[in-house]
């Protein structure tokens, strides 16, 4: 049985104990909740991999509490470091190359020669990493492919058996995953959006144009084409309902469905966000239960977060493998 550990400062330790032995623990971040491991742990990343069902050609992030603990285990360019500066802790993962002989597994970064790395924004996240003294490994804390988890619920819901604790630290405050950034050479690449626009990257690194991030061979998190799907099928850009549809809505609308949910009855591309996968998911559950077959999905604009959000539609849309 998983234990559900309140927020509490024992329970932050006890978390963190069983993070230094080996365990998994999920936590929550600004963004979504990890699924925490030892990243230093051959046998506990193994662990992550088949709690989530989760490919082991794709790769982990990594995450630390402090900045200079990140440079001893990947690379230090000039423009990881001003990047890391400005935008840690927050949600912000840069890929970097690896140190030589880093102490790292090989099985969180897929054997790759690169690293996935951020400081997450969240106090108590930074302070299981800090107690737990090593580097966390901590992809999203759900099976791979489906909705990621906003809650601890969510979690306990899906993993519920799978994984020592989940620790409710809240609900997440951003809701869809970090920004990924490739800085590993003198071409800065846009690999995913997310919590930190490409506006606000561009600052640093001049402007940065996303394209479509799917690979056929996978470089980084966050490339497959098929992701944060719930069960029902998902249609986007609808401007109607068909019967057998619940409806994610966005703003102001006329449109009826048997069961729908607002992003943001005010258009706020920042609260569509919050409540993305929370509502995916409500829809999804309620939706099966009403025998709906799909979820209609009405326009998002595609600019700052908002593009975070389409991202991840897109691929709850793609064809399931």
């Amino acid at each position: 049985m998983t234990l559900l550990l309140t927020n509490t400062p024992f329970n932050i330790h006890k978390a963190a104990s069983i993070l230094h032995n080996g365990g998994l623990v999920s936590f929550g971040t600004e963004t979504v909740y990890g699924l925490g491991a030892d990243a230093t742990n051959n046998h506990a990343i193994a662990k992550i991999y088949q709690a989530k069902g989760r490919p082991n050609f794709n790769p982990l992030i990594i995450h630390f509490a402090q900045l200079e603990h990140v440079f001893q285990f990947v690379e230090k360019n000039d423009l990881a470091y001003e990047l890391g500066l400005k935008f840690w802790p927050g949600p912000l993962t840069l890929i970097l190359n690896k140190q030589k002989n880093t102490q790292i597994s090989q099985a969180a970064t897929a054997h790759l020669s690169t690293m996935a790395v951020r400081i997450p924004n969240s106090l108590t996240a930074r302070q299981l990493i800090e107690y737990s003294q090593k580097p966390i490994a901590a992809p999203s804390a759900n099976v791979s492919g489906h909705v990621s988890p906003t809650t601890a619920q969510h979690v306990y819901q899906e993993l519920n058996g799978k994984i020592d604790a989940v620790f409710d630290s809240g609900p997440c405050q951003i809701g869809v995953e970090s920004t990924i950034l490739d800085v590993s050479d003198d071409y800065p690449k846009l690999l995913r959006p997310g919590g930190i626009s490409a506006e606000s990257l561009s600052s640093i690194c001049g402007p940065l144009s996303f394209k479509d991030s799917v690979e056929t061979k996978i470089t980084a998190p966050g490339q497959l084409s098929s992701h944060y799907a719930p069960s029902l099928t998902v249609r986007l850009n609808c401007t109607h309902v068909l019967a057998n549809e619940a409806l994610l809505a966005f703003g102001k609308t006329t449109l009826q469905a048997p069961l729908s949910v607002n992003l943001s009855p005010t258009s706020n591309l920042e609260e569509a966000a919050r409540n993305l996968f929370a509502n995916l998911r409500f829809l999804d559950t309620e939706g099966k239960k009403l025998g709906l077959q799909k979820i209609a999905v009405m326009p998002i604009p595609d600019y700052g977060i908002g593009r975070a959000i389409c991202d991840r539609l897109q691929r709850a849309a793609a064809p399931r493998p």
